[in-house]
């Protein structure tokens, strides 16, 4: 088993993002760094997408966020960020001074990309600082 604190490293990429704010990137996602993030603009849903240099397969995978109050995760296996397959969903419990961290189960599934659908929010503007995968 392996936690790779860097998506980044192994080659995955944001290949979308429904917000982008020069100072906080969609990049800052894959980092490893919970200190940078990416701030959505404040309507839902907002979402991202990650995806892998190969087909991975996926135990887990940790979010750290802020104001995130339900996320959904979808995935597929082709090369193409499209035609999605629903994985999982989650409701976050609301945080204050500290992020959010949720381990999501994805029982080993393989993913060429996954998609982060966040359906609502505590605020109007939600953070993710961090998306950790385990293998």
């Amino acid at each position: 088993m392996m936690i790779d604190s860097s998506l980044s490293s192994q080659g995955a990429k944001v290949v979308l993002a429904t917000s982008s704010d020069e100072n906080h990137p969609p990049e800052n996602i894959m980092d490893g760094n919970t200190k940078t993030f990416w701030i959505s603009t404040g309507m839902f849903p907002q979402e991202f997408i990650i995806r892998f240099a190969e087909p991975t397969k996926i135990e887990s995978v940790t979010v750290d966020s802020y104001n995130v109050k339900h996320l959904k995760i979808e995935k597929n296996t082709s090369q193409n960020a499209s035609q999605f397959e629903p994985v999982t969903e989650k409701d976050f419990e609301r945080t204050e001074g500290h992020l959010q961290s949720n381990a999501i189960s994805l029982h080993g599934q393989s993913a060429t990309h996954l998609q982060f659908i966040i359906t609502s929010g505590y605020d109007h503007f939600v953070s993710i600082h961090r998306v950790s995968v385990k293998n």
